[in-house]
């Protein structure tokens, strides 16, 4: 894989979507294992479907769509669970893009 150019990450699914999709599925495989798997599906099709990643500062973030919880309509789960798992599921997609793109603070 060719060098992470944070400039070339503005257009980034001209540039980087199969890293993107790299980072989503690892993102998807790690929690499907550590968590119920009907719940970790409906997060992924329903909220994580229309995320953004962001490079900025030297780190990824993820940007949520609005009202993330009234999305989740294939699963019912309490908003205090939901909110603990989406905030692992972001934390793990953004250790999965420094994976991915080789910036992970390991190397």
């Amino acid at each position: 894989m060719a060098d992470f150019d944070p400039e070339k990450f503005e257009d980034k699914y001209a540039n980087y979507f199969p890293e993107l999709q790299r980072a989503y599925k690892n993102a998807f495989e790690t929690m499907n294992d550590a968590y119920d798997s009907e719940l970790i599906h409906a997060i992924d099709q329903q909220i994580l479907n229309e995320s953004e990643p962001f490079y900025e500062d030297g780190s990824f973030r993820i940007e949520l769509p609005a009202d993330p919880e009234s999305r989740l309509t294939a699963v019912i789960v309490d908003d205090e669970k939901l909110s603990t798992v989406l905030e692992e599921y972001v934390a793990e997609l953004k250790r999965q893009h420094r994976r991915v793109f080789g910036l992970d603070d390991s190397e």
